[in-house]
C-alpha cells in the first residue's frame, strides 16, 4: 500500500478551477518535483434529487442530466481528510461525489 491515494471528483466545467485550486491548497496535487498535477474529462453525470434536496443545476423530482468533468489527482493519505473538506466546500453540489482510491507502490 501506498501513502498515497488518488482522488477523483465530478464538477461542472465552471467550477473545475476552484475545486482544483482547493484540493491543491490542501496538499494534493505533487508528483515527485512536480505540483498542480491532475487530469480530467469530460462525461455526463446523471442524478435524481428527492423531496428534500435542492439541486444547483435541474429540479428535485426530475432525473438531470449534466455535463461534468472527472477530475482526478494524488493526495497524501494524511491530507486525504483536509483534501476532501476543501473540496466539498469549494463544490457548488449539495453532495457532490467523489472517490479515493488507494494507490499502490511499484
Amino acid at each position: 500500500m501506498s501513502s498515497r491515494v488518488k482522488l477523483v471528483w465530478f464538477v461542472p466545467e465552471g467550477s473545475l478551477d476552484d475545486t482544483r485550486e482547493a484540493v491543491f491548497r490542501a496538499g494534493g496535487g505533487s508528483i515527485g518535483a512536480y505540483e498542480r498535477c491532475s487530469w480530467y474529462a469530460s462525461g455526463t453525470g446523471t442524478f435524481l434529487g428527492g423531496d428534500d434536496t435542492d439541486p444547483t443545476v435541474g429540479e428535485r423530482g426530475r432525473e438531470e442530466r449534466v455535463p461534468e468533468l472527472r477530475v482526478e489527482t494524488v493526495v497524501p493519505l494524511d491530507r486525504l481528510g483536509n483534501a476532501v473538506a476543501a473540496l466539498r466546500a469549494a463544490h457548488p453540489y449539495e453532495e457532490p461525489a467523489y472517490d479515493a482510491y488507494p494507490l499502490l507502490d511499484t
